[in-house]
């Protein structure tokens, strides 16, 4: 112990302006990248593996155990190389952002189309719910959609409230299944979509919850999809992203969550952007941090 004192003490009378800006870079990349996990099914895991790392670098240090000093200095750089492999589809799908991010600047056309396409699926969802007609509509934003879009019936049509309403009448062709938007076309219906694995929906209150809640709350697991499910049941309209699930919605609220939430991010401005980054970064209230987390 008194060893590690003295290399922290001889570390920090090491440092100069050099060394900070050294540490403020690290400082930031980890950042962007526990924000970027934020509120994932990867951070917890995230959180397990780096946990145990310095659990076991810790007890490596203290003790005098060749042996399991031995063991550790082995295993530690494989588990480390193994990390890619965990997160390799959050990896993938950060790459594929940093690719779309040229199209951040000139999008705002995007806006207005985004708006009437929320109408459009508000007004359908709503009158879905009053005749409890069961309904999954995935609302894609900047992953793409096309394996799932290939296990349905592809249409390309104009997102209108009447179409959605036609697909999902009982014991039609198209019911079964979930509806695809892109932009402003409704891509595909029928479509076959992943479902959750997390365990969320058997440990809550909802767990009697169907397949099409399972089916919604899998796609925004692995995909930063909007899903929008309607019961059968009792026509609870239910919104699920980024592994979570919000019940029991009005048309109102629905409205004002989907404008929050489904907008694609290459409609969002650096201006935007850094705002978020910021507001993140600064120490708020729980309270405050809440409404940006809902933001």
């Amino acid at each position: 112990m008194v060893e590690i004192i003295d290399n922290i003490l001889f570390i920090f009378q090491r440092l100069d302006w050099l060394s900070l800006v050294d540490i403020l870079i690290v400082t930031v990349i980890f950042s962007a990248l526990l924000l970027y996990l934020r509120n994932t099914q990867a951070m917890v895991l995230m959180r397990g593996v780096l946990f145990l790392i310095i659990l076991v670098s810790l007890f490596a240090l203290i003790t005098d155990l060749p042996a399991f000093g031995w063991l550790v200095s082995t295993t530690l750089p494989a588990l480390l190389l193994a990390i890619p492999v965990v997160f390799a589809p959050e990896i993938r799908r950060g790459l594929e952002r940093i690719g779309r991010a040229s199209n951040i600047v000139g999008s705002r056309g995007l806006i207005e189309e985004t708006s009437d396409v929320i109408s459009a699926v508000v007004h359908a969802t709503t009158r879905l719910s009053h005749r409890r007609h069961g309904a999954l509509i995935v609302l894609q934003r900047l992953d793409s959609l096309t394996d799932y879009e290939n296990t349905g019936v592809k249409l390309g049509a104009n997102v209108t409230a009447e179409l959605l309403l036609q697909i999902f009448y009982p014991n039609t062709p198209l019911h079964d299944g979930a509806v695809t938007i892109s932009g402003e076309k409704v891509t595909a219906a029928s479509c076959v979509m992943p479902l959750s694995s997390s365990g969320v929906l058997s440990s809550s209150p909802e767990r009697m919850m169907g397949l099409r809640h399972r089916a919604g709350l899998g796609t925004s697991e692995v995909t930063d999809s909007v899903s929008i499910i309607v019961s059968e049941e009792n026509g609870n309209i239910t919104v699920a992203t980024n592994g979570r699930m919000i019940h029991r919605l009005d048309s109102e609220r629905l409205e004002s969550i989907l404008k929050s939430i489904y907008k694609p991010e290459e409609a969002q401005d650096i201006e935007h952007l850094l705002k978020k980054w910021f507001s993140w970064l600064s120490f708020t209230s729980k309270k405050e941090k809440q409404e940006i987390e809902v933001e």
